[in-house]
């Protein structure tokens, strides 16, 4: 079963650099759940150092960000301290929220196929119902765009 828009999104736990994040514990407000390949590479500390800057804009939104990788809790809590990220990381390291958000695609690394998460965001409203999805994510300009996404829904 992978989530659907405009359905909501099932509810679970998972251990998060703030201690477990239940999925539930988050309605209320908006959540953006955004997907990336691994802490400490290139891109992925340039969509969380985005997602931290913009972090108060989307608080003033009322939403709330959570970053998902296959990392493990060292490894995310180091990624946290060194960039001095606002919100949560959480690891997914047996790929069940990867699965359930369907972002595990096969890809190309040096020439090898490897198994990886795709750069996805998920934004869900303060139901928990999937409201829009981004897959394939290019980092510049992803940041406003969910930013606006995030304020249409008021």
């Amino acid at each position: 079963m992978t989530v659907k828009l405009g359905e909501p999104v099932p509810d679970f736990a998972a251990p998060s650099s703030g201690g477990d994040f239940r999925l539930s514990d988050a309605r209320g407000g908006p959540l953006l759940i955004y997907f990336y390949p691994k802490d400490n590479t290139s891109g992925c500390t340039a969509e969380s150092q985005d997602f931290a800057t913009a972090h108060a804009r989307f608080a003033e939104s009322g939403a709330r960000i959570v970053g998902v990788s296959r990392d493990n809790m060292q490894s995310h809590l180091a990624f946290k301290r060194k960039l001095d990220l606002p919100f949560e990381l959480i690891t997914d390291s047996d790929e069940r929220l990867c699965k359930l958000f369907g972002v595990i695609k096969d890809k190309t690394m040096y020439g090898k196929p490897v198994r990886g998460i795709e750069r996805s965001t998920f934004l869900l409203d303060q139901d928990g119902i999937l409201r829009r999805e981004w897959r394939g994510v290019k980092v510049p300009g992803h940041v406003e765009e969910t930013l606006a996404a995030v304020r249409s829904l008021r």
